[in-house]
């Protein structure tokens, strides 16, 4: 049975606090199939934004830059985005721990989203619960 979480690699700098003013921290998200991109995309957010699972403490605010590889690509696709969701450690539903990064609307994180959208097409509207809602 393959594992539809998302495959995370934290990439953090040692000095990456964004509530000191510091450089925000830098996450890779390597999404290994479908089932985990609708599982981590966040579609209400006006800009969109993806959950990353991650036990690393976050606040609301947090500038986050995200490196972001979609199912059968190998392409990193760069995005800055905020934090604007927290699930903390035992959820109920099970979800994961982690945490949501909205998109910012610069171009980068808007050519993203519309790829996203795209390869998700018709399972957006689907009613398979996601990590967030």
């Amino acid at each position: 049975m393959m594992d539809s979480r998302p495959a995370l690699t934290p990439a953090r700098s040692a000095m990456d606090s964004s509530a000191a003013g510091l450089r925000p921290s830098v996450i890779q998200l390597v999404l290994r199939d479908h089932a985990s991109l609708h599982a981590a995309y966040m579609p209400a957010l006006q800009n969109g934004g993806l959950f990353v699972a991650t036990t690393r403490e976050h606040a609301l605010g947090d500038e986050a830059y995200l490196l972001v590889v979609l199912p059968d690509e190998t392409t990193r696709h760069p995005v800055v985005g905020r934090v604007v969701w927290i699930t903390p450690p035992h959820a109920s539903g099970g979800r994961p721990q982690g945490i949501g990064v909205a998109f910012s609307a610069d171009e980068k994180a808007q050519a993203l989203r519309q790829r996203i959208e795209a390869a998700l097409g018709t399972a957006m509207a689907g009613a398979r619960p996601t990590h967030t809602l």
